[in-house]
């Protein structure tokens, strides 16, 4: 299965932070702004054309580039606010 990222969201859902697939400048730069692994963080809204999106993260509202987006793994959290979890083979 692929990784789901920040991207993939679809507004209003929520999501855990399980990773980070940059580094350099852009990782310091996300985990300055408090996305971290663990982190949970919700999709607000997306603008008119696409970008950027505007995710809630430890109870702030922040705006991201989707090529940012692309860079932060997450895992769907259901709405009874458990982790879904899939069998693997």
């Amino acid at each position: 299965m692929q990784q789901k990222t920040v991207n993939d969201l679809k507004i209003g859902e929520q999501a855990v932070v399980t990773g980070l697939g940059c580094s350099g400048a852009l990782r310091r730069r996300i985990i300055d702004m408090g996305i971290t692994p663990g982190a949970r963080v919700i999709l607000r809204k997306a603008a008119p054309m696409g970008d950027p999106l505007e995710i809630n993260v430890r109870g702030y509202e922040l705006s991201i580039r989707r090529s940012e987006a692309r860079e932060i793994t997450v895992e769907p959290v259901s709405d009874s606010g458990g982790t879904r979890r899939e069998a693997r083979p």
